[in-house]
């Protein structure tokens, strides 16, 4: 499949898997939608690129800003693709503490706002807009792609919210497709394991190889371009929906 002409919304744009995501589809031929709030970085990726780019200033929370965000799109084309990468904060809490305390209600409402709201946000108006369209030669109006964790199958110990949080955007993916089917459109989700993005270099080389010693095969973390490959192939490929694709070494979380 070609994505010449095609227009796609990448929320997160501007992160270390989203960024990878728009660098790939936009050298396949798409025009891309940067929408995050890293206003610096997002910028300057966007005039990286150059023509076919443009990077718009997203809450995923705000149904106004996204929708802004999707009508921008207009100006590069027909929008029939979205990948939901978006991530942000996270909190580390036990349910109970050693002390006994409750963990805080803010941290996991918080967690699930952004990561499962914020997606199902996203999607219901992406979907809305991609569903006004006539259907391509296969039959299709577009597709989506969200994005959730090996974390949503088996979390660690202090990872309630976001495995909830994760959990439920694994359980949305099979629902979202058999809702969307009526109006053509695809939804899958990926579910990356421990991946060496920007932030995650921050823990330093030790770090990193205490992570890829857990990974089985390949013995290392996986890379953004490896995500935004798999990425752009679940937005090809017509016959995959309702999935949800691990990608992570055949890494399982341990409990702790």
């Amino acid at each position: 499949m070609s994505f010449e002409g095609e227009v796609v919304l990448v929320t997160g744009g501007a992160g270390g898997l989203g960024a990878a995501t728009v660098r790939h589809l936009h050298a396949a031929g798409a025009g891309v939608v940067i929408a995050d709030l890293a206003d610096d970085k997002a910028s300057a990726l966007a005039a990286e690129l150059g023509e076919r780019a443009i990077y718009v200033r997203t809450d995923v929370l705000s149904e106004d800003a996204v929708e802004e965000a999707l009508a921008a799109a207009d100006t590069l084309g027909t929008l029939r693709y979205s990948v939901i990468a978006h991530g942000g904060f996270g909190v580390r809490d036990k349910v109970v503490g050693r002390d006994g305390s409750p963990a805080p209600l803010k941290g996991f409402a918080d967690t699930i706002a952004l990561y499962l709201t914020g997606t199902y946000n996203v999607l219901r108006l992406a979907a809305a807009k991609i569903a006004t369209l006539e259907p391509k030669a296969d039959g299709e109006r577009g597709a989506i792609v969200m994005t959730s964790s090996i974390a949503g199958y088996e979390g660690q110990m202090g990872q309630s919210a976001y495995s909830a949080a994760k959990g439920g955007v694994i359980s949305l993916t099979l629902t979202g497709a058999r809702d969307l089917a009526a109006v053509k459109i695809r939804v899958n989700s990926i579910a990356p394991g421990t991946m060496r993005t920007p932030l995650m270099e921050l823990i330093g080389e030790e770090g990193l190889s205490k992570f890829a010693a857990t990974v089985p095969f390949p013995k290392r973390l996986g890379t953004p371009d490896e995500y935004a490959n798999l990425a752009e192939h679940l937005l090809a490929n017509t016959y995959i929906n309702g999935e949800v694709v691990r990608i992570d070494g055949a890494q399982r979380f341990q409990p702790k």
